[in-house]
């Protein structure tokens, strides 16, 4: 099965997350097969918090990747940023 989940990465203290489409059975931080976008939870200022590439994501679940809980709570996010844009 195919998911959409979140990797981390960043330095200690300052978490960054890509997320990715992978293979349930690779680790949180092994291969993926795509990047659609990238998270920063501690973003400030004009830093971007969300940045996703919807299109990409809305393909892959209508080929039957599951959003992880996180991840869906980001779509709705990013898509109601792109809405007010």
């Amino acid at each position: 099965m195919v998911k959409i989940r979140l990797t981390r990465g960043g330095a200690k203290k300052r978490p960054f997350y890509h997320i990715i489409v992978t293979d349930v059975r690779s680790a949180r931080d092994g291969r993926n097969i795509e990047r659609v976008g990238f998270y920063n939870p501690v973003a400030q200022g004009n830093e971007q918090r969300v940045t996703l590439d919807l299109a990409r994501v809305e393909h892959w679940v209508k080929n039957g990747a599951q959003l992880t809980d996180k991840v869906r709570n980001l779509v709705k996010e990013a898509g109601k940023a792109q809405a007010a844009a």
